[in-house]
């Protein structure tokens, strides 16, 4: 199969909030992922429904952080000045039900996210448009799950006290 080319929108969603503030907001209503919940429930022999019900429980919003690194310390000895963390956003159980679709979608899933600060301090939160990605893939129930990504990344963003709606539309 040929390569394929496809247009993915940039969002940059510009919080009005320090960036601290936005960071600390953001890690509280994406919780970090617990790997060890997810082995217990394989070593008690569980069921993908455990691990259904486990994610509702941990991630009451969609979306759980499942890694995290600091750009800010990373960058700082070569004199950058612009603090940054990058993100994993996802929820396994959503990706699943694309991936029975298409195995590429795990190449978009869990999303990938930039927190950075503006010159002024305020945090800018950047990332593809979830629905871009997933629409790439040419599966129309793929492409619906994309863009309920959409409404959850914008859920979360409103939980962290930004309206982001304008900025994915």
């Amino acid at each position: 199969m040929p390569s394929e080319i496809f247009t993915v929108r940039r969002v940059d969603v510009h919080t009005g909030m320090p960036y601290t503030e936005f960071v600390t907001a953001l890690e509280k209503a994406a919780p970090p992922l617990d790997p060890g919940v997810f082995e217990l429930i394989e070593e008690e022999g569980g069921s993908w429904d455990d691990v259904r019900a486990a994610m509702a429980k941990i991630a009451p919003h969609h979306l759980i952080r499942y890694w995290r690194i600091n750009g800010t310390q990373v960058l700082k000895l070569a004199g950058g000045t612009t603090r940054s963390v990058e993100y994993l956003i996802g929820n396994h159980v959503i990706a699943q039900s694309m991936f029975q679709y298409n195995p590429r979608a795990l190449l978009y899933a869990p999303l990938r996210m930039m927190v950075w600060s503006e010159d002024k301090g305020d945090a800018v939160c950047t990332m593809h448009r979830p629905s871009d990605e997933f629409r790439s893939l040419g599966n129309a129930e793929v492409a619906k799950i994309g863009e309920d990504l959409d409404r959850y990344v914008i859920e979360l963003l409103r939980l962290c006290g930004v309206e982001a709606e304008q900025d994915f539309a």
